[in-house]
């Protein structure tokens, strides 16, 4: 069961990942890491918020205001 959970994170960062490039481009691997450190449930905010995003900075404000430091 937790080989299941942990593949269900491991696959949710691949995707917001793979979102966030498409959006903004390069994201750099600062965020990389941040976005590594993210729950499951901070993945799944993540993937629905950065349907809004316009910029790197609304990432880094979202991080701010919902990820780890």
């Amino acid at each position: 069961e937790q080989g299941i959970a942990q593949g269900r994170i491991s696959e949710g960062r691949r995707l917001v990942l793979r979102m966030l490039r498409r959006r903004l481009g390069d994201i750099g691997g600062d965020f990389v890491a941040r976005i590594e450190s993210l729950s499951l449930d901070e993945l799944e905010d993540l993937g629905e918020a950065l349907l809004h995003f316009d910029s790197a900075a609304d990432l880094t404000d979202w991080l701010d205001r919902h990820g780890p430091g």
